[in-house]
């Protein structure tokens, strides 16, 4: 069952792992939809910027001390990182903060891919946006049509800005166990970044598996979202997660965040949201102790 209502939860009930040498709790929070409101990346109007400072606020309150976050999260008028810099700097010791690079947007929202040489750019990009000397975690994000492409080259890039101190940690995102290990043989890998969640194919399953056999911290993304992915959840939940929710006392989004982190010891979750309630509803998912019964009825 979950705590009764009147405990506040925090982070602190997922569990920790470590990224490299830097310790999180394993429920963590992603900045994806707070420049906006509706899709990630749509038309959708700009966000209440005091609400967005705040709901970052409350995060750390909330014992969160893992924020996902990219220079291409922007709309309009809001850059989720300069709301990161806005809402928590000077940042707590520590708050560990994951971006992405490869992806770039240009000033009309269009979508342009970095080549090796670019990527220093990115990293300085970021670094400026979110007031920082170096960056505790950088994903390399590949594309979907770069699902067979060696990583040598922009891998070795960003191995070569972590020499030079500009990156603590290196992830992968959007990728393949054949890539993850072209990768490893350049530099280390803290983390996978993939699309995951119920109904993943068993493919995705094995992936996780084999990252956490290597102490690779797996970190999905629209684990709640589903189907729905940058639109956001599309409240299709089956038979078996209404059950579950129901046992519990849950929402049908805290059993998805509980089923993913009943997945690995080594497994992160980074869900976003622009609401205050949704996100104290995400944080204590952390808390949401599955039974094998309820694991093997949402499996089926």
């Amino acid at each position: 069952m979950m705590p009764s209502s009147s405990e506040t939860i925090t982070a602190s009930a997922s569990g920790t792992w470590k990224l490299g040498d830097l310790t999180v709790n394993r429920l963590g929070f992603g900045t994806m939809r707070l420049p906006q409101n509706g899709a990630a990346f749509g038309d959708g109007t700009p966000s209440d910027r005091d609400r967005a400072l705040n709901v970052l606020r409350r995060a750390i309150e909330l014992g969160v001390n893992h924020i996902d976050t990219a220079a291409f999260y922007f709309s309009p008028l809001r850059s989720a990182n300069e709301l990161i810099n806005s809402a928590l700097a000077p940042y707590a010791d520590d708050l560990v903060i994951t971006t992405k690079v490869g992806p770039g947007r240009d000033p009309s929202g269009a979508w342009v891919w970095a080549t090796p040489e670019q990527l220093r750019g990115q990293v300085e990009e970021n670094l400026r946006q979110l007031g920082r000397d170096h960056l505790d975690v950088v994903n390399l994000r590949l594309a979907r049509s770069q699902a067979t492409a060696s990583v040598a080259d922009h891998f070795g890039a960003l191995a070569e800005l972590r020499t030079a101190g500009l990156i603590r940690h290196l992830g992968i995102s959007h990728t393949t166990p054949e890539q993850l290990a072209e990768a490893q043989g350049i530099a280390p890998v803290v983390c996978v970044q993939n699309a995951y969640g119920i109904g993943s194919p068993a493919e995705d399953h094995a992936f996780l598996r084999a990252c956490g056999d290597q102490g690779i911290a797996f970190v999905p993304f629209f684990a709640i979202a589903g189907a729905g992915r940058e639109e956001g959840s599309n409240d299709d939940r089956s038979e078996a997660e209404l059950t579950v929710a129901g046992r519990h006392g849950a929402t049908p989004a805290q059993v998805r965040l509980a089923w993913t982190l009943h997945q690995g010891p080594h497994v992160l979750a980074i869900p976003g949201t622009g609401n205050p309630d949704h996100l104290a509803e995400n944080v204590a998912a952390g808390a949401l102790r599955l039974t094998p019964e309820d694991l093997s009825l949402l499996a089926s």
